[in-house]
């Protein structure tokens, strides 16, 4: 059966959610969760909504899906023996390292790869799975036509987002909160900065380009059915609990055979949309029509106050069970519950008495036991035996059914025993390199000048798609010693692989022999072209147990984090060979949005665009493989003068990314970073390296 799983961010929330259909709940606890904004549930909130939701056999899976440093790991190990003790259905997690530490602390507790892992392919399902993931969330971009492959192929579940936000970027890959705020939300602080308006070019405050209207998929439950998703997911933590009542409850109805009408309909809208709903990611088109944004002033209390009615006026009777009663002369009298689960409670009660009268029927009994109501049971069945002619008070009866609901109620809320054990030992560093490579990366072949060249990089890493078709540009490169690296495209959904692959493969031809990705689904596509595979940020290693856990997949390298400080990249053990990212424009957004035709009127993608927020900032918007966009930040990263700092890192490799620059900057760049010039962007940030980020 296909589970609803709807959100919570109070015990309120959570029982809104159960009482309005929910087969499951998610919620989060502590500091390590994507809505640590949220109220989240602690203490005893947190263990009555365990209890709550076991004993009415809904499932509770809890969110820890943040990115960690290694010192906040110890912590989140005992967050994690907690909710494993108090009998969490699963935890769903982003970052590789808490997925090793859990593992690892707690073998016996189930984890979901989470959205933010960014999994948009069969492959990336497969490589959760290699990790111990028992089920992955998709990234919400996903077309019909992908999900239905990849749920048709896939060895672990599948879960997708059917109702609530859309992000404009791919889950994972946003770092505008961070980079312009401090506030990230791979941390669980994202400040929606896509909400707010921007321009194209300059400031305008009536367009908001990045801001996209709520999801709704309440119309495709049969089709998801039928192309084997196993959980479908309401988004909305941060909502009231009004909100979860009604969304939850419509999308109960329809999966239970119902029809919505065009009151519920309306209902739904009023609890929340921007401008109404869109299923535009779902049905693969993309365009104008699925941008939308909040509007105040409607009155809504009537709403919710119907709706807090729905779950707070008692049980919604979940869980069907049957009872047994025998009533034999002169023996105690007997009857016992069994439920779904095979749990069976038996109890006793007084010998019954000779009736003075008509004695008790069985008929009688079974209507006793039918009497479940103000409980979280309904009796779907009771088989009772009677010698004729015997009499036990209805008190007697009723005093026995109530304890047998206690008993029930007592096994059903009991956690499952389970394995608490150590944490694995930090990796141990590779040995420390004193001149780190120097590391090239450009983004379009223009860049690849033969004075750019001259400077004599290590590594020069080029996009794969478009070099594979002009191979001439890298030679001087590697005339002068470079070794070239294939950079992939940040999104490669299944239909695509094949473009891809071919492309690598050509360039395998030409002698290129390692690819660089940022998504775990890509490594197949690269290796199975003959590449070994350096990881990129994409992969948000925020710790050494991240590290550790690329260097087990194979990779040869990694990327730090940029969203790291560099006393907290010092500190980090480094099992595999490490780099960092000291210069240029840092991408923000990833979308399969096409922000430039959205402010041409047309396509016209190899003109990049701009985007203008209201302090005055312009962020290039650039073409990206398969007609996505990519925003990058509005100032270049800079640390030439910060030598001694990045040398002291434990570094294997430092990485220059040329974006807009033109070719003749890149060079003076480039030039000043080796300290033959004093060359400095005229807009330059240090980045987060030394302010960190919340």
């Amino acid at each position: 059966m296909m589970e609803l799983m709807s959100p919570a961010g109070s015990l309120e929330g959570v029982i809104a959610a159960v009482r309005g259909g929910a087969d499951a709940v998610y919620f989060g606890t502590g500091d390590f969760n994507a809505r640590r904004n949220a109220k989240n549930l602690e203490g005893e909130d947190l263990q009555e909504a365990m209890r709550f939701c076991r004993l009415r056999g809904v499932r509770t899976y809890v969110t820890l899906n943040t990115l960690l440093t290694d010192r906040e790991l110890t912590r989140a190990r005992e967050t994690v023996r907690r909710l494993s003790d108090l009998g969490a259905d699963a935890l769903i997690v982003q970052d590789l390292g808490v997925a090793r530490m859990v593992r690892a602390a707690a073998p016996d507790l189930p984890i979901h790869a989470s959205t933010q892992m960014t999994i948009h392919d069969l492959e990336g399902v497969k490589q959760a799975a290699e990790l111990g993931f028992s089920r992955v969330v998709l990234s919400r971009e996903l077309p019909l036509t992908e999900i239905e492959h990849i749920c048709k192929h896939s060895p672990v579940e599948i879960e997708i987002f059917v109702h609530g936000a859309l992000c404009m970027c791919y889950s994972g890959q946003c770092y505008l909160s961070s980079v312009i705020g401090r506030r990230s939300g791979n941390r669980g602080q994202c400040a929606q900065p896509c909400r707010l308006p921007y321009g194209y070019g300059r400031f305008e405050s009536t367009r908001y380009p990045l801001s996209l209207k709520d999801n709704c998929l309440v119309g495709e439950l049969d089709e998801l059915r039928r192309m084997g998703v196993a959980s479908l997911k309401i988004e909305g933590r941060m909502k009231r609990p009004e909100y979860v009542a009604i969304v939850t409850r419509a999308y109960r109805t329809v999966l239970n055979g119902g029809q919505l009408t065009q009151g519920d309909l309306q209902e739904l809208e009023s609890a929340f949309s921007r401008q109404g709903f869109t299923d535009g990611y779902f049905q693969g088109r993309t365009g104008a029509d699925m941008f939308g944004r909040r509007q105040e002033g409607e009155d809504t209390s009537s709403l919710f106050a119907s709706a807090r009615a729905t779950y707070e006026q008692g049980e919604a009777q979940r869980i069907g069970v049957k009872f047994y009663a025998i009533l034999q002369s002169g023996r105690p009298a007997q009857l016992a519950v069994e439920d779904p689960d095979g749990n069976v409670c038996k109890t006793t009660g007084p010998v019954p008495e000779r009736a003075k009268r008509q004695g008790l029927t069985e008929q009688y009994l079974t209507e006793q036991m039918f009497k479940t109501g103000g409980t979280p049971y309904n009796c779907i069945e009771n088989m009772a035996k009677a010698e004729p002619g015997l009499y036990l008070p209805a008190s007697e009866i009723n005093e026995l059914r109530r304890k047998l609901i206690a008993q029930l109620s007592a096994e059903r809320e009991k956690a499952p025993g389970r394995r608490t054990l150590r944490i694995p030992a930090p990796p141990v560093n590779v040995p420390a390199i004193s001149d780190p490579a120097r590391i090239y990366q450009v983004r379009t072949a223009e860049q690849l000048t033969p004075e750019l060249a001259a400077l004599k990089p290590d590594y020069i890493y080029f996009p794969a798609m478009e070099l594979a078709e002009n191979f001439d540009p890298l030679r001087p490169f590697i005339d002068n010693g470079a070794r070239p690296v294939a950079v992939m495209p940040r999104v490669i959904t299944d239909d695509q692989s094949r473009e891809v692959y071919a492309a690598l493969e050509k360039l395998f031809d030409y002698g290129v022999n390692e690819a660089l990705t940022g998504n775990l689904g890509h490594v197949f596509i690269a290796r199975q072209a003959g590449m070994k595979v350096r990881g990129d940020f994409g992969l948000n290693a925020f710790n050494s147990y991240t590290l550790r856990v690329l260097q087990d997949a194979g990779f040869i390298s990694a990327t730090a984090s940029f969203e790291l400080r560099l006393a907290q990249i010092k500190a980090m053990a480094k099992p595999i060979d490490t780099e960092l990212i000291i210069y240029g424009r840092l991408p923000l957004m990833v979308s399969d949005q096409c922000i430039i035709r959205h402010s041409a009127g047309r396509c016209n993608c190899q003109t990049p665009g701009q985007m203008a927020d209201r302090m005055g900032s312009v962020f290039p918007v650039v073409k990206e493989f398969g007609c996505r966009n990519v925003i990058y930040n509005a100032h270049k990263l800079y640390l030439a003068d910060k030598r001694d700092d990045l040398y002291a890192l434990g570094l294997w490799g430092l990485r220059m990314l040329f974006t807009t620059e033109s070719p003749r900057e890149c060079v003076e760049v480039a030039k000043g970073y080796l300290g033959l010039t004093d060359y400095k962007p005229n807009v330059l940030t240090r980045g987060l390296y030394y302010r960190g980020v919340d």
